[in-house]
């Protein structure tokens, strides 16, 4: 059975409202913008920065890119300045004919100055394109620095993917099975 672009949107529209009413609580304060995604397909991963650090102004994100994630690239910010850092896989996959044995495991943002710094009273999103490999939930572990104090918004519930009892919660990132499961799309 084959569904429309259209009705495919829909539908993860309408899961990404379930999940953000179900799984995410409505404080969490580093959040995907999109939560749903498709198995096998590309993916721009949106992280909402919704406060800085009690009361202090945000100088510094750094995402862990989860298992899962492949060929993450960061979006540029002005006035921000990128660090990539990559590590050796466990299992190596193949994109577009060739193994990858190496992907990017984590990257910061971080004020080139004091002017650039994301005031507590603003929001800002950070974002980085890669591609969902295979259905189940990922979470995206996000230090946000501000000055002389940081946020670990790495807490993973033990079971499930309900994050209402965590203080610090993990950006969650829900890929669902796409019906060309062994495809790569763009």
């Amino acid at each position: 059975m084959r569904f429309s672009p259209l009705l495919c949107r829909f539908a993860l529209g309408a899961l990404a409202g379930v999940l953000s009413t179900v799984a995410a609580p409505s404080f969490a304060h580093i959040e995907l913008a999109e939560p749903v995604a498709l198995a096998n397909t590309s993916y721009r991963a949106t992280l909402r920065v919704g406060h800085g650090c009690s009361g202090a102004s945000t100088s510094a994100i750094r995402v862990t890119v989860p298992a899962g994630f492949r060929g993450a690239k960061p979006m540029p910010k002005a006035g921000w300045i990128l660090f990539i850092k990559s590590a050796k896989l466990d299992k190596a996959y193949d994109d577009h004919g060739k193994p990858v044995t190496e992907d990017v495991s984590e990257i910061s943002w971080t004020a080139a100055s004091k002017d650039s710094w994301l005031p507590d009273t603003h929001f800002d999103e950070f974002v980085l394109y890669g591609s969902a490999a295979q259905a189940g939930p990922i979470w995206f572990k996000v230090l946000q620095t501000c000055d002389q104090i940081s946020i670990n918004w790495a807490e993973i519930p033990a079971t499930g993917i309900a994050t209402n009892k965590l203080k610090n919660p993990a950006a969650l990132l829900e890929i669902i099975p796409s019906e060309q499961a062994g495809a790569h799309q763009h």
